[in-house]
């Protein structure tokens, strides 16, 4: 179990860390190609996108990867079991969506340009959802290469997308790049799918037992899933109300609109995405350690247990530290060298130190659904989200601009670690 584990994390964090690249350079190209007021405006629209794609999953990847890794069910019935509750959240939310496209971008957001965008949303989220749960299959297996090479699939074909297409449909206006951005994940999920699929094994017979869905499977991935859910949903809320708050604040204190959306394009588009570039590796051993932590509870082994979630922190912040430090002592060097500009220095060097306990979150997390206390990191959430929304409204009143935005979301990490610290030392 101990080389599974090592074996798995460093697949993940290999195909992670390409993954983050890639994830990078197609942020450095949609950046300057559509410029900060176009990656702005993309971002403004992006936690909309995570919402829908949250309540479109509806915790399912967890659920089956953690049933497959206890490996007491038949896998099939349980795939097939779940895809029909999907396929009905899934429609629902469309319709969802096309309703509440203009409201949420007139409204709420504040800039009619992104009705195109959210109406885009539509068409992504059933086969983002299809994607999750080929993966979560694979994950339960603790068979990391399908996962891996279907992620690094998708980014490929999104980037050659994203450079042969924006430069046609941006004369247009920015609306209709961030739309084509958005779009392109259609054609990256179709091929991550089918990548997905060539790791399945050759002589897979389903039989009619198997596609009938089994009342018992659907309860026990509704068990895992509900709570998963409601966390990723309240998370997901909270992001998605995040640029509302911000936007309604700022603008009735007397800041413009084109200083909001330049300010949280750098914040969004520059400097998070370094914050969280360690988190590559914090995830690959997070995904790593759920089919594992999963078996020796399962099996009462509650001091193994123990030894494999410390390890992971520790192993998280082997690599969080140097990097916390480097930010620290000389942001401006990252941003030079990864987007050619010293915007947001002041906002990474101060974020850094909190984001080494946002590197944690993940082991924390991903062991707190492994030993099936889900509800705790659904708990974690809502503290952190009614935190860090309170907080920036709070603070945008008190006329410090986007600095509101920074400090609540500090706090919003520092709840959300040691509260699932506490519930860890609980649990073992």
């Amino acid at each position: 179990m101990k080389e599974k584990f090592i074996l798995s994390t460093l697949i993940l964090l290999i195909g992670g860390f390409l993954t983050k690249v890639l994830g990078m350079i197609i942020k450095i190209v949609m950046t300057n190609l559509m410029g900060t007021e176009g990656i702005g405006l993309y971002m403004m629209i992006l936690p909309t996108f995570s919402l829908f794609i949250s309540l479109a999953q509806f915790g399912f990847p967890i659920a089956i990867s953690k049933l497959v890794a206890e490996d007491n069910k038949n896998n099939k019935k349980l795939f097939f079991s779940v895809i029909p509750v999907s396929i009905i959240i899934n429609v629902l939310l469309i319709i969802i969506i096309i309703f509440l496209a203009p409201f949420l971008s007139t409204n709420l957001l504040h800039d009619k340009r992104c009705t195109l965008g959210i109406l885009a949303i539509a068409l992504v989220i059933p086969l983002t959802t299809l994607s999750s749960i080929c993966r979560s299959y694979f994950f339960g297996k603790e068979k990391m290469l399908p996962h891996i090479t279907s992620n690094l699939t998708e980014d490929i074909i999104r980037l050659i997308l994203i450079i042969i297409g924006i430069p046609f449909v941006i004369n247009k206006g920015l609306e209709y790049a961030v739309c084509y951005v958005i779009l392109t994940n259609i054609v990256s999920e179709l091929s991550s799918i089918l990548i997905l699929f060539f790791f399945l094994p050759k002589k897979v017979q389903i039989t009619r037992n198997d596609i009938k869905p089994s009342k018992i499977y659907i309860k026990d991935s509704l068990d895992i899933a509900v709570p998963n859910t409601t966390a990723r949903l309240i998370g997901s809320i909270g992001y998605f109300l995040e640029p509302i708050i911000l936007t309604s604040s700022l603008i009735a204190v007397g800041y413009t609109n084109s200083y909001i959306v330049n300010e949280y394009g750098i914040i969004t588009g520059y400097v998070m995405p370094i914050l969280l570039l360690p988190s590559f590796f914090t995830l690959a051993i997070s995904q790593a350690l759920l089919p594992i932590v999963t078996k020796l509870y399962t099996n009462k082994k509650y001091t193994e247990t123990k030894r494999k979630i410390k390890q992971s922190i520790v192993m998280s912040c082997i690599i969080g530290i140097p990097i916390t430090i480097l930010l620290i002592i000389t942001p401006e060097t990252f941003l030079k060298l990864i987007y050619n500009t010293t915007k947001g220095a002041n906002y990474l060097r101060f974020l850094a130190p909190f984001c080494l306990f946002q590197y944690i979150q993940a082991p924390l997390s991903f062991s707190l659904d492994a030993i099936g206390r889900s509800v705790d990191n659904m708990k974690a959430t809502l503290f952190g989200t009614i935190v860090r929304s309170v907080l920036l409204f709070i603070l945008s009143y008190l006329k410090i601009g986007i600095w509101s935005l920074i400090i609540s979301t500090s706090i919003n990490i520092l709840v959300v670690t040691f509260y699932n610290i506490k519930q860890i030392k609980r649990s073992l």
